[in-house]
C-alpha cells in the first residue's frame, strides 16, 4: 500500500532559516455528515456564530468573533469518517470558552443538559480541559487558561505533566 497525501519534497535539507512567521491559528476546516447537525453543535451549544453560507448551502463560516472565520463545516454526506484511535494526522481541535474554571464547569453543566458526554477532563498546568466529540467524531477540547501560570516565562509548564481535572 502506497502512502497518501505526504509531501513531495525532503526535508532534511532545508535550513529553516526563513521571515516567515506563523501569526496565530487561522481556521479549521471539517467535512460533517450532515450541515444542520454540526451547526447545533458548533454554534447552539459551542458558542460560535453563523457568518457565511456557501456551495450551495452545502457549507457555513462559523467565528468566535475573533477573525472572520474560524471554522467552515462543508457537508459531505455518507464519504467515509476517519478511523478512530492513534494514527497520523489530526487529533484534536482546542477550543477556548471562557477565562476561569467558573466558566469550564458551566460549559460542563450546559453539554450535560444538552446530551453531550464528556469523554475526559484534564489539568494541563497552563489551562484545564474538556473533552469530548462533535456529531462527526472529531474530538474537542474545550478550555480555560489557568490566568496564575506564566508560561512565557516558564515554557516548560506548557508540557507539564497531565493531571485529572476534578470539578
Amino acid at each position: 500500500m502506497s502512502e497518501s497525501r505526504g509531501a513531495s519534497y525532503s526535508l532534511k535539507d532545508m535550513k529553516g532559516t526563513n521571515s516567515m512567521k506563523a501569526h496565530y491559528l487561522g481556521h479549521v476546516v471539517f467535512y460533517v455528515k450532515e450541515l444542520e447537525r454540526s451547526l447545533r453543535f458548533y454554534r447552539d451549544i459551542v458558542g460560535f456564530k453563523e457568518v457565511g453560507i456557501a456551495l450551495g448551502g452545502r457549507a457555513v463560516a462559523l467565528t468566535s468573533g475573533r477573525t472572520h472565520h474560524e471554522i467552515l463545516l462543508i457537508e459531505v454526506g455518507e464519504a467515509p469518517a476517519p478511523p478512530s484511535g492513534m494514527r497520523r494526522g489530526f487529533y484534536h481541535i482546542g477550543i477556548k470558552v471562557g477565562d476561569s474554571l467558573e466558566e469550564l464547569r458551566t460549559a460542563k453543566k450546559e453539554l450535560a443538559e444538552n446530551g453531550i458526554t464528556i469523554s475526559g477532563m484534564s489539568d494541563h498546568t497552563v489551562s484545564q480541559s474538556l473533552y469530548l466529540h462533535d456529531p462527526d467524531g472529531n474530538e474537542v477540547e474545550l478550555y480555560v487558561d489557568d490566568p496564575s501560570i506564566d508560561w512565557k516565562q516558564d515554557p516548560r509548564a506548557v508540557l507539564a505533566q497531565i493531571k485529572p481535572l476534578n470539578m
